[in-house]
C-alpha cells in the first residue's frame, strides 16, 4: 500500500510537472514568435545633438539612453550635478532632463537657466505626475519644452504659463523587461513589487484572509503599515528589489498585481491641488513586457493603450480583485493567452523606441511655437 501511494504521488507530480512545463514552453514560444515577427519602429535618425540628464531610476534611464542612442546623431549623458559644465563643453542642440525631482541638486534650476543663456534649448519629461505638483509647475516654467506622462497635467502646465506642453505616455525597455525562464524560487501564484502607499496597504489588508492558502510574493518598503501585517509578514520581503530580480519575479508569477497610487495630498503625495490622474504607470508596461498576466486597477487612459479584458484584466475594489484572481488561477489557458496578448501589444507600440520616435519631432520644433 505504501509503495502504491508513493507511485501515485510520483504520477501526480509527473503530470503536474508536465503541465507546468508545457505551459511555460507555450508562453516562451509564443513570446519569442512575437519578438521574431515584430519589427522595430521606423528608425529615422535625427540630426539632433542631444544631452540627456538621467533621473537616477535605471528602469527608465536605461530605456531612454538605449532609444536616444539609436535616434539622435550624437548623445551625451551627463549627471544632474554637472549638467551646466557638460553643456558648455559639448554645446548640444538640446538638453533633455528626466523628471528634475528627487535626486536633483539644489542648484538644478540655476544650471538650467545658465544652459538656456548659452542659447541651448531645454526640455523636461515629468514621469511622477501628479504626485509632486506642489513643485513641478514652477520647475516646468524654467524649460522651453515640457512633457508629462500624465495627460491630466497638460492643462496644469499650460495654466502656469508654459508654451510648449505635450502629453507623452511612458514606455518600457524591452531588452531589460522581457520574457524568460526562471527557476522555482522565483515562482508564485501572486506577485506585487512596490512601495506600500496607503491605498496599497489598505488593499492588501482586505486581501489578507484570501491570500493565506496561496503562494504570494510581496516586495518593497513600508509594508509594516498594514494593519494585518502579522498575517501577511511571511509573504513580505522588505526593501528594494533590483530590476533584474523584479523581471524574474514577474516572469515566475501566475498573476502580477498592479496598483496605482492615489493622488490625494498627504503623507505619500506633494499634491495640495489634489490634481487627479488618468494615465497608467510604468509598471503597466513593464509587467506586460515580461509576458506576465496582469491585474491592474483602472485608469481611464488604460483602454487607449491596451484592450481591457483581452490583454489586461482590471479591478476596482478588493472584491473584484479576489474574484479575478480566483478566476484566472483556475483558467490557465485564458491567463496565458492574455499575458501573451499584452506582451505583443507592448512590443508593437510601447517601447522607448516608439516614444522617442514620437518625441523627437517635438524636440526639433522652434521653442517659441505653442504646444499641442
Amino acid at each position: 500500500m505504501r509503495y502504491r501511494s508513493r507511485e501515485k504521488l510520483r504520477a501526480i507530480a509527473r503530470k503536474e510537472g508536465f503541465g507546468a512545463g508545457w505551459t511555460e514552453g507555450w508562453r516562451a514560444g509564443a513570446c519569442q514568435g512575437i519578438v521574431d515577427r515584430t519589427p522595430n519602429p521606423d528608425l529615422v535618425r535625427s540630426g539632433l545633438r542631444l544631452m540627456y540628464v538621467p533621473q537616477g531610476f535605471p528602469a527608465i534611464d536605461e530605456g531612454m539612453i538605449w532609444a536616444l542612442g539609436q535616434l539622435v546623431s550624437e548623445l551625451i549623458v551627463a549627471p544632474a550635478e554637472r549638467m551646466r559644465e557638460a553643456a558648455a563643453e559639448s554645446m548640444p542642440d538640446l538638453v533633455l532632463v528626466m523628471n528634475g525631482l528627487h535626486v536633483f541638486p539644489p542648484d538644478h534650476l540655476e544650471q538650467v537657466a545658465a544652459i538656456r543663456a548659452m542659447g541651448i534649448a531645454t526640455g523636461i519629461w515629468f514621469v511622477d505626475d501628479p504626485y509632486a505638483t506642489d513643485e513641478t509647475p514652477q520647475i516646468a516654467l524654467q524649460y522651453d519644452k515640457v512633457f508629462t506622462h500624465e495627460r491630466s497635467c497638460v492643462p496644469l502646465y499650460r495654466s502656469a504659463g508654459c508654451r510648449q506642453v505635450y502629453h507623452m505616455p511612458l514606455a518600457v525597455h524591452p531588452e531589460v523587461f522581457r520574457q524568460m525562464h526562471v527557476p522555482s524560487e522565483y515562482r508564485s501564484d501572486i506577485c506585487f513589487i512596490g512601495v506600500a502607499f496607503e491605498n496599497r496597504a489598505k488593499l492588501f489588508d482586505e486581501l489578507a484572509d484570501f491570500l493565506q492558502d496561496k503562494k504570494v510574493w510581496i516586495a518593497g518598503s513600508l509594508w509594516d503599515r498594514m494593519l494585518r501585517y502579522e498575517d501577511l509578514s511571511r509573504f513580505v520581503h522588505d526593501g528594494w528589489t533590483p530590476i533584474e530580480e523584479t523581471v524574474k519575479y514577474y516572469n515566475g508569477a501566475k498573476i502580477v498585481i498592479n496598483v496605482h497610487r492615489t493622488t490625494e495630498a498627504g503623507v505619500d503625495n506633494r499634491n495640495a491641488l489634489n490634481w487627479g490622474a488618468e494615465s497608467i504607470n510604468p509598471r503597466t508596461y513593464e509587467i506586460a513586457a515580461c509576458g506576465a498576466m496582469q491585474l491592474t486597477d483602472y485608469r481611464s487612459e488604460l483602454p487607449e493603450r491596451y484592450d481591457v479584458g483581452s490583454e489586461i484584466a482590471v479591478f476596482r475594489n478588493a472584491s473584484e480583485l479576489m474574484a479575478q484572481i480566483d478566476y484566472y488561477l483556475n483558467h490557465e489557458e485564458e491567463r496565458m493567452k492574455m499575458a501573451v496578448r499584452s506582451f505583443r501589444r507592448t512590443r508593437r507600440e510601447h517601447t522607448f523606441l516608439h516614444r522617442i520616435a514620437q518625441m523627437i519631432p517635438l524636440l526639433e520644433q522652434n521653442p517659441e511655437a505653442p504646444g499641442e
